[in-house]
């Protein structure tokens, strides 16, 4: 009864667990397979705890909307007391928890499988998942010359491989929406705070991360969605309510709405044709169903918002290294390149740049909300600006922190749209729409006002019934 799993959404799994022509037991060997078949070609798949998933079967999986179907948690954030993480780093290799995260706690509730891990970045700072402690890259299932994203890389590969029918990932500054994009699958970052972050943490990035999923449907992301959203016991602030939750909002089409549409970067810079191609496209599809288009993109300061955010997140990385290294001298074989030359930069930085970045980032947000509040009701770009970059190009060993991210060439020019809606805290999406000609997945981005969660995803919906993505397989799955 199991037939293909990757063919399968998380919904459809957890359908026939429910109606008894599978069991839970029988869906894990079936991941673990696919494991052991598949995650040798794309290193995506690390840490497996299979005792831990036989145990939580045995014991009884709570009776939620995903029981007995198999999941992954991110290496990175997500705590779990029986999911030990590297964290994408040799210096935090092998950490335990002593209590599990208030997500992980939602999750669970859904009834999901979970058995490991999946590969992230050191730090999760990267459009690619290539770190050191894994032993080599996280590629692509689609073409593994090329990079699966990040920082939910591992996420990405793993779904997009069928090893599992969807997977926690996070987002920082597009880390689940870049590996939807390269992977060809669907990702939604929530309106900032809507899932919760402790208790580990106040907030990731002064607000700009959050916790998602990587999936190949739009329900599966909407049910869970509205299992995990809400905040957690001493959260600092909160999201906007919905009105009815995310998987009501996709039983209908939204209303007719007004669509910016930009082919280029937000600041004016040209994209690769094939995907400039593919946002017209779209456009075209969503005049289709009766929206309403016109060409148009935000008048906010993108270039002061990227050296804030490029700031914070800098001192956010030296700040966990330096409380990870407990005393021991920064050195190559605990910390690649990326994270100690983030440590230099922030070193650099006066005392004060801190806060004076956060406050540029709510003078940014302030100025997206300007521009949607006398604007569309949804902004239409690409989610990254060319297909997946190869493998090795945005490596980490190198010790050009800003430059890196900022630089001529570096991962802002590769991916100048996601990080945007971290910063302003919108919801946003990435959509497989599109392929190139070498057959590489593009995703499509979406994004609404702060939120407006439920227009946004009831929108995803409709053009996932209208242009259908789940026949398009990736050739390792």
């Amino acid at each position: 009864m199991i037939g293909d799993l990757g063919a399968k959404d998380a919904t459809e799994l957890a359908g026939l667990v429910a109606s008894g022509q599978v069991t839970a037991s029988e869906l894990l060997d079936a991941a673990l397979a696919a494991v052991e078949a598949r995650n040798p070609a794309i290193n995506a798949v690390v840490l497996v705890q299979e005792d831990a998933a036989r145990r939580a079967i045995a014991e009884g999986l709570p009776r939620g909307p995903f029981r007995g179907v198999p999941f992954l948690l991110k290496d990175l954030g997500c705590e779990a007391v029986d999911f030990p993480g590297h964290n994408g780093s040799r210096l935090l290799a092998n950490t335990t928890y002593a209590r599990d995260s208030a997500i992980w706690q939602r999750i669970r509730a859904t009834g999901v499988v979970n058995f490991g891990r999946t590969t992230s970045p050191e730090g999760g700072v990267g459009t690619v998942t290539e770190a050191a402690v894994y032993g080599g890259p996280t590629r692509n299932p689609w073409n593994l010359d090329h990079t699966s994203g990040g920082s939910s890389g591992g996420a990405g590969a793993a779904v997009a491989a069928g090893i599992v029918a969807f997977a926690h990932g996070s987002d920082g500054g597009g880390s689940v929406r870049i590996p939807a994009s390269s992977c060809g699958l669907f990702g939604f970052k929530s309106t900032r705070a809507r899932l919760p972050d402790g208790p580990y943490s106040g907030e990731g990035w002064a607000g700009m991360a959050i916790d998602g999923f990587l999936t190949r449907s739009v329900r599966d992301t909407a049910i869970m969605l509205d299992a995990c959203e809400g905040p957690d016991l001493g959260a600092p602030y909160v999201a906007p309510p919905l009105l009815h939750g995310h998987a009501h909002a996709i039983s209908r089409p939204p209303r007719r709405l007004r669509v910016a549409m930009c082919d280029t970067t937000f600041t004016r810079e040209a994209i690769d044709p094939e995907v400039a191609q593919a946002v017209r496209d779209t456009a075209k599809l969503l005049e289709s169903l009766g929206h309403q288009i016109e060409v148009g993109r935000p008048t906010a300061d993108v270039e002061m918002m990227m050296r804030a955010w490029t700031d914070i997140v800098g001192v956010g990385t030296a700040l966990s290294i330096q409380k990870a290294l407990k005393g021991r001298a920064l050195t190559p074989d605990l910390v690649e390149g990326i994270g100690r030359s983030a440590v230099a930069y922030s070193a650099t930085l006066p005392p004060t740049r801190y806060l004076e970045a956060v406050g540029e980032i709510h003078a940014f947000g302030r100025q997206m909300a300007e521009y949607f509040a006398d604007g569309p009701d949804i902004l239409l770009s690409a989610t990254l600006a060319e297909p997946p970059a190869k493998v090795g190009r945005y490596h980490h060993d190198r010790d050009d922190y800003v430059n890196y991210r900022i630089g001529p060439g570096g991962i802002f020019s590769y991916s100048p749209f996601c990080a945007v809606f971290n910063a302003s805290g919108q919801p946003a999406a990435s959509l497989p729409l599109a392929q190139s000609k070498a057959g590489l997945p593009i995703g499509i981005h979406l994004a609404a006002a702060y939120g407006c969660d439920e227009e946004l995803i009831a929108l995803c919906a409709e053009v996932e019934s209208a242009s259908p993505w789940a026949h398009r397989r990736a050739p390792l799955a």
